[in-house]
């Protein structure tokens, strides 16, 4: 998977599934699984995998998960064997859908190799982080006297991107950081130790459906600015609008069609270099750069 700069508006996009007990990284890449390079020697079982110590962040079997939803925990994601189909599993589903919490139904085997204990069907992932609903933080930020500036990634990937560019954003003043609930990295360890904490400082906003919050924004008088190297418009030259929404595509497609569309204003960062493209978390920190110091000029009056 390319980290580049994201590229123009795409329709298609094969997410792969992430969960914090893999690091935040697609299962078919997950690195630090043993794969001997010939025959078993001796009484190895090709079958076997060594597991990992499992995560205090682990919530296993259904009464323990529904203890937690019961007392408010934030869940990162849910996972649900993908068998089961009682009128308890029914229950279950439109509850965290009612939450908007993340849920992926997996084969027996993925959640056997999360947890050797007996899971029941049922694994469930504690958040690192308190999630914050838009509206709240739009009004705060007005309440504050502010002009809001918000960054919305679409579909980053990558926790390692992810934390950089919530440690950008968080440095150069943003208002909170959006993310879908579906197709984008996990916050959990890795995403928080690549942010350098930044991801425990900066309110994170999980949108259920990110056309829909990125809809609220423009009702709230928030303007969105999608940054792309399809884009004519160099950043420097743009009369960036305040406030606003800074839209970033994930690193291998680009933002959607359907985010991309809704961007009044899309500007790339000019390049002059035989490198065609930048890492998507480099190219948010040099934009998120540029807006503060848009915006610093801008409430200043110079």
């Amino acid at each position: 998977m390319s980290n580049d700069f994201p590229p123009g508006p795409s329709d298609s996009r094969d997410k792969p599934s992430f969960s914090s007990a893999d690091g935040g990284r697609p299962h078919e890449q997950r690195r630090g699984e043993y794969r001997s390079p010939g025959k078993p020697r001796g009484n190895e079982n090709n079958s076997f995998r060594k597991r990992a110590p499992e995560s205090a962040s682990l919530i296993i079997g259904w009464h323990p998960v529904l203890e937690a939803l019961d007392a408010g925990k934030e869940l990162q994601r849910v996972l649900i064997q993908r068998d089961e189909k009682s009128e308890r599993t029914g229950a279950l589903l439109q509850q965290l859908r009612d939450l908007d919490i993340p849920v992926q139904r997996v084969p027996r085997e993925k959640l056997d190799r999360i947890t050797q204990k007996n899971h029941q069907g049922l694994v469930a992932f504690l958040s690192p982080i308190v999630f914050q609903p838009l509206e709240e933080l739009i009004s705060r930020a007005y309440e504050a006297g502010e002009s809001p500036l918000f960054v919305a990634v679409d579909g980053v990937t990558d926790v390692r991107n992810l934390g950089a560019i919530a440690r950008s954003a968080e440095c150069f003043g943003a208002t909170a950081l959006i993310i879908p609930a579906a197709g984008v990295a996990p916050i959990q360890e890795d995403a928080i130790k690549s942010s350098s904490g930044a991801l425990l400082r900066l309110p994170v906003s999980r949108a259920a459906h990110l056309p829909t919050a990125l809809q609220t924004l423009m009702a709230n008088g928030i303007r969105l600015v999608a940054l792309s190297e399809k884009a004519a418009e160099p950043i420097h030259e743009a009369e960036l609008p305040l406030p606003m929404c800074l839209v970033l595509g994930d690193e291998e497609h680009g933002i959607s069609s359907e985010v991309f569309h809704k961007c009044e204003m899309q500007v790339q960062l000019p390049m002059v270099g035989k490198t065609g493209s930048l890492n998507v978390s480099v190219a948010a920190g040099i934009a998120l750069s540029h807006i503060a110091l848009w915006k610093l000029r801008q409430e200043s009056g110079s």
